[in-house]
Parts: C-alpha cells; sequence; structure tokens
C-alpha cells in the first residue's frame, strides 16, 4: 500500500515533551483527531492502530529521551487509510521487519505483527542528518 501523504485530506502535528505523559497524550490526540475526521473509534483498525501508535510513543519516550527532548507525531487520513508517524532525534533505525522474526524487541515485534495482520506498511525514514528518525505506519481503513 502506497500513500503520498501529500495527497491525503486530513492532517494533524503533535510536538510534545519526550516524558511518560506523552504516550497519554499522542492516543487521546489520536481518537479525538479520528473523531473530527469522521472515523469511528469503532472501526476496526483504531484499536490496533492505537496501540501500535501507543508503542511507537513509550518506545521514543525508553529508548531516545536522552538525545531528543521532544518528539513529534504526525497523523493523516484519507478515504481509504490512516497514517501516523512518532519523529525523534535519536539516530537509532530498529529493524521493523526483523522484529517479526523474532530478532527484535518484544514491543516492535507486536507492533509489526499488527501492522501485517491488517495489511499495511511500515517504515523508518532517517532525518537527512542523520540525527533523527520517523516511524511511519500506514493502515488500511
Amino acid at each position: 500500500m502506497t500513500t503520498q501523504l501529500e495527497a491525503l485530506p486530513h492532517h494533524h502535528m503533535l510536538t510534545l515533551p519526550t516524558i511518560p505523559a506523552a504516550v497519554r497524550v499522542a492516543r487521546e490526540t489520536a481518537e479525538q483527531t479520528l473523531v473530527e475526521w469522521g472515523i469511528g473509534l469503532r472501526h476496526s483498525t483504531v484499536d490496533p492502530a492505537l496501540l501500535i501508535l501507543s508503542e511507537l510513543v513509550a518506545n521514543s519516550v525508553r529508548h531516545a529521551a536522552v538525545l531528543s527532548p521532544k518528539i513529534t507525531v504526525f497523523y493523516a487520513a484519507g478515504p481509504d487509510c490512516f497514517v501516523f508517524a512518532v519523529h525523534d532525534r535519536h539516530p537509532y533505525q530498529p529493524p521493523l521487519y526483523g522484529a517479526v522474526a523474532g530478532t527484535g524487541s518484544g514491543g516492535l515485534g507486536t507492533v509489526m505483527e499488527l501492522v501485517l495482520g491488517l495489511g499495511g506498511t511500515a517504515v523508518v525514514r532517517a532525518d537527512p542528518d542523520g540525527k533523527g528518525k520517523s516511524i511511519w505506519i500506514t493502515l488500511p481503513l
């Protein structure tokens, strides 16, 4: 599934301090944003998407806070997909698809099982300066 972010009609961005409360705020913001965009919270993709988002934000809080005092969460949606990304300024790029094979951490393994089970995609994109990254998730609606 390939989606051009610019072509999606709905966008939202949230910047938070890299602290544990960021997980709750990112999740609540996603819920509110989805409702505003007309995507019901009972949609079958929403609960797994919120779990994936929570895990990615928690990973940034847990592993990137020392180099990244802030994280940014991007949300976007169109009629057939929900896209979100978590960005931090830590250079480590986790091997997402290796997590499925059991070589990654348990949290990323769960993320990838959910993404693939929903028919979605996940990609890590490095910042141009190599000192940060975003993990992008695209899920069908």
